[in-house]
């Protein structure tokens, strides 16, 4: 019969046992979903929709979503306090960091600041509006 996890540990020497639960840690923060980074950050899904500008369920169905577009990525990083870095791994090389997406984020910020400003002005008015 295998042996445990508890018992695979209490005989590592201490050291090794250390090197272990660091790696252990390295490689649980490396995979991190939205939500958890959201959490991480001690935020809201009401407040992350506040801070982009759009509603909360919006967050929701972005948070559980596995294809989106990286402008809009790269926002909710942006607006957790981070900067999205987009990287390329070979198996012949070292990873090579991409540039260039720069204009996506002022597209992004142009675009949700049109989107908001059409939903002030419509509710300003007594109806709210369908922006596309």
């Amino acid at each position: 019969m295998g042996k445990t996890y508890e018992e695979l540990m209490s005989e590592l020497s201490p050291e090794r046992r250390a090197r272990v639960e660091a790696r252990t840690a390295e490689l649980i923060a490396e995979e991190k979903s939205l939500r958890d980074l959201r959490q991480a950050r001690q935020l809201t899904q009401q407040h992350m929709a506040k801070k982009l500008g759009v509603r909360q369920h919006s967050i929701s169905r972005l948070e559980q979503r596995s294809d989106m577009l990286l402008s809009t990525l790269r926002a909710y990083v942006g607006k957790l306090g981070g900067e999205l870095v987009l990287t390329a791994r070979f198996p012949d090389r070292d990873p090579v960091q991409i540039t260039g997406f720069a204009d996506i984020v002022d597209t992004q910020k142009d675009r949700t600041s049109r989107t908001a400003g059409k939903r002030a002005r419509s509710t300003q008015h007594g109806r709210v509006a369908r922006v596309k």
